[in-house]
């Protein structure tokens, strides 16, 4: 029976790794090629920042406490989810997802302050996004409570590195505070949909007026 729970889990697990970033559009070339020279951030869509989110799976609680990196179209950049599961099965995981087109063997190398490497294997890719994984440690907790930013970096199929700072501001609240309502997700999920309309009308705006300043001249 615990043998057929843990495949239920690791199921349940997987669902949660597709759910991350679910919200964004397919994966575009931005979010693809996002700067190799440097850690990326505010990379142009507004942010949700940290926030937890929990529900109840048969006998198990599960908690995400997740961030999500948009592009201004609303593309994925980086999505991280802490998922902690209570209750028969008792697990935590970090789990990061990223755009297609990545090189799997270097997996994600999270670096916390400047710190030293870890190194997050890639669990599954979707046409989508790609996801890797690691168990998530108390030491590992700490590091990112303590912390004021974390960068995550892949490697693009152009054997490129392609680093995200994320900041740590709000984690530790996120973390031992009460999950966000439905209400208030949704709420901050309109406000965030506002911003990144109120950005792509700005830009298009923009380019709309160069055209016309470069047929005057």
């Amino acid at each position: 029976m615990m043998f057929k729970s843990e495949k239920k889990m690791r199921a349940a697990l997987s669902v949660l790794a597709v759910m991350f970033g679910a919200a964004s559009a397919p994966v575009s070339s931005f979010a693809q090629d996002a700067a190799a020279q440097g850690p990326a951030q505010g990379v142009g869509a507004p942010k949700l920042g940290w926030y937890k989110t929990c529900s109840k799976q048969e006998d198990n609680d599960i908690c995400v406490v997740q961030n999500l990196i948009l592009a201004n179209g609303g593309q994925l950049v980086t999505a991280v989810g802490l998922i902690s599961v209570s209750g028969k099965i008792n697990r935590k995981l970090l789990q990061v997802s990223v755009p297609t087109a990545r090189l799997i063997p270097p997996g994600i190398m999270m670096q916390i302050d400047g710190g030293k490497g870890q190194k997050l294997d890639y669990a599954v890719c979707l046409p989508d996004k790609c996801t890797a994984e690691i168990p998530l440690t108390d030491a590992m907790i700490a590091s990112l409570k303590k912390g004021s930013d974390v960068i995550f970096t892949s490697i693009n199929f152009r054997r490129a590195p392609n680093p995200i700072k994320i900041s740590l501001e709000g984690f530790t609240g996120a973390y031992d505070g009460e999950p966000v309502t439905e209400n208030k997700l949704a709420e901050s999920q309109r406000s965030l949909q506002e911003g990144m309309q109120k950005k792509a009308d700005e830009a298009r705006k923009k380019l709309e007026e160069a055209q016309k300043a470069a047929k005057a001249q």
